[in-house]
């Protein structure tokens, strides 16, 4: 029950407002003690104290046997509150003091006596002037405060103020009553765009969202929930197709695996069998079969390394290194490859030897995979060039360029997927189509970054960049 009612809106913007208007009568009430009291010995009170002490301090004096007498606790009380006290008769002479100060006169003429009611607070005194009778005289007397006290009159129109009294009382009610109903209906509204955000939020969950007008108070909220649901839709989408490519690459590879398996089972069979074949037979069958076996390894030495690499448990050991000697051995190891004996490759460099801090294993495979790439996918007669270059400052770049068949827009976009293979399989499509993929990401393991641009009919190029560290 306490969940809920927290949970709700208008619950909470009752909350607020209720906290709201006791902080302004607090504050209202500080604002009011603040100009309207004065600090007395007794702790705060309010500006009208000294009136009212001046009025009861009567009660204290009496005129008997021709002597005017203060009673003690009236001493007292004017010595603890720091006063003083000066008492005249009918003709405003003194008869009677305590604690007055010098710079007052012994005597008061009626006129002084009404002009000292109204006066303000003058040498550090504010004076109130009150009368008594005893013993069958009257009397006058002054008490001086130590107090900045404002003595101010206002004069009104008493009927207007009557008859204004009850409209002013009508006003607050309907004031009062208007706020009521305004928070009521700003409750309601706020739930019901409350309301709207939680139901957006849950058809996002169930994928049945539609979107939300981006406007009013609430704008923000709801293009933030519509650019939720346009990423979670985009990601589903990217899941599914991810989901899809993996499934066929997983049939691919099945396929792959199975294919060279074949033959070495079949030849196993025959050299297994009676008769004996004669040694250039075995010879024949046993070529055929580590022809298989190879390919069969390097299917699984490319499934090993694309999941240590997305595992991130790749073994990777960078050193100093000669670049340009690095690549010349990589390229001499592809020519005399009996695969690719016949190619057109060519290595060219613009500097003699550059020093640079990668894992020289790693290197190869990643420049490997993308010449062998670019002779695998292309007509025999395509020109292959792998070329060094350190213009861009910080950075080594190797390209790789051909002039074959290039590669389309919507392939180049899927071509550093791992679950993506290629249309252009039929120049070899034994490949296990990870080869781009575990280049971008030894690159990128080094730092790096791979880009390729290509047109159909005119050839590829792919700029790989490492950044140079002293």
């Amino acid at each position: 029950m306490k969940n809920k009612r927290n949970a709700n809106p208008f619950y909470r913007i009752f909350v607020v407002v209720s906290v709201l208007a006791l902080l302004a009568a607090a504050i209202c009430i500080g604002v009011f003690y603040y100009i309207f009291s004065i600090p007395e010995p007794e702790g705060l009170s309010l500006a009208s104290w000294p009136e009212r002490f001046t009025d009861n301090f009567s009660c204290w004096l009496q005129y008997k046997d021709g002597e005017l007498k203060v009673e003690e606790i009236g001493i007292e009380r004017l010595d603890e509150y720091g006063l003083w006290l000066q008492v005249v008769d009918g003709k405003g002479k003194e008869v009677y003091s305590h604690n007055k100060p010098t710079c007052c006169p012994a005597g008061y003429s009626a006129s002084e006596l009404m002009l000292l009611s109204t006066k303000g607070y003058e040498n550090g005194n504010t004076i109130f002037v009150n009368s008594f009778e005893s013993g069958g005289k009257s009397f006058g007397y002054l008490v001086g405060f130590p107090y900045a006290i404002g003595r101010h009159i206002i004069y009104y129109n008493g009927r207007s103020v009557e008859r204004l009294l009850p409209v002013f009382r009508m006003g607050i009610l309907s004031f009062l009553c208007a706020a009521a109903i305004f928070i009521v209906i700003y409750g309601f509204w706020i739930t019901w765009h409350v309301g709207k955000i939680t139901k957006g939020i849950g058809d996002i969950s169930f994928r049945s969202y539609t979107s939300l007008p981006e406007k009013g108070v609430f704008r923000q909220v709801y293009a933030a929930l519509n650019r939720m649901d346009t990423e979670i839709q985009h990601s589903d989408k990217l899941q599914r197709d991810t989901e899809r490519a993996r499934r066929e690459w997983i049939a691919n590879i099945t396929h792959d695996v199975k294919t060279p398996l074949s033959p070495i089972k079949g030849y196993a069979e025959l050299l297994s069998g009676h008769p004996v074949p004669d040694g250039k037979t075995v010879q024949e069958y046993g070529g055929i079969i580590l022809k298989n076996a190879n390919y069969t390894e390097k299917l699984i030495n490319d499934l090993k390394i694309t999941y240590q690499l997305e595992s991130g448990v790749m073994p990777y050991h960078p050193q100093k290194v000669g670049v340009v000697r690095l690549l010349k051995e990589l390229v001499i190891d592809i020519v005399n490859d009996p695969a690719f004996s016949s190619r057109d490759i060519e290595f060219g460099s613009n500097i003699e030897e550059a020093e640079v801090c990668l894992d020289s294993g790693l290197f190869r495979r990643a420049i490997g995979n993308l010449v062998v790439n670019a002779l695998t996918h292309n007509p025999p007669e395509t020109k292959v060039d792998i070329f060094v270059n350190t213009e861009q400052e910080g950075r080594l770049c190797v390209f790789i360029r051909d002039n074959g068949v290039g590669i389309s827009g919507a392939e180049q976009s899927e071509l550093w997927s791992r679950y993506y293979r290629g249309t252009n399989m039929k120049e070899k499509p034994e490949g296990s189509g990870l080869g781009l993929a575990i280049a971008k990401d030894i690159v990128m393991l080094h730092g790096g970054d791979i880009i390729v641009e290509s047109r159909l009919g005119e050839g590829t190029e792919f700029m790989v960049w490492f950044p140079v560290k002293d």
